[in-house]
């Protein structure tokens, strides 16, 4: 699990503990299962490539894909008529965990970071234009 805070007085508290909450027991469904965290970076003047390479500490030539944040969270959102119990209750879960993103940041987007073994950030800017939203892994053949 990977969560950078940084204390500062203007940095809502209140934000990452509902982001936290939200994420509780959440998990992200790839060819291995792992959890959905916390993360929450510095200040900010926008969400690009170039920043959460550095809010995260990876190489700067490490492989990086955007993806829209709303077709993201499409696949994560849609109840199939398949879906188990606990498959409706995890999609209901990352439908509230987006809502939560949308509603409480801007510039918000998605980053898969690496080869086969890829971390996924889900962040935006908060009103004190800080990085924050969820951090994830997936592995991807």
């Amino acid at each position: 699990m990977q969560i950078i805070f940084e204390k500062n007085n203007n940095f809502s508290d209140d934000l990452a503990n509902q982001i936290e909450r939200a994420c509780a027991d959440l998990i992200y469904i790839s060819e291995t299962d792992a959890p959905v965290t916390l993360f929450v970076g510095g200040p900010a003047a926008n969400v690009n490539v170039e920043t959460i390479l550095a809010q995260t500490n990876l190489p700067t030539n490490s492989p990086v894909e955007e993806i829209d944040a709303r077709a993201f969270f499409s696949r994560l959102t849609k109840i199939e008529r398949w879906h188990t119990d606990a498959d409706r209750e995890r999609t209901k879960k990352f439908l509230e965990l987006r809502k939560l993103l949308e509603e409480n940041l801007h510039d918000l987007k998605v980053f898969k970071i690496g080869a086969i073994r890829v971390s996924i950030y889900a962040v935006g800017l908060d009103n004190d234009n800080r990085i924050i939203g969820v951090t994830t892994k997936a592995v991807e053949t």
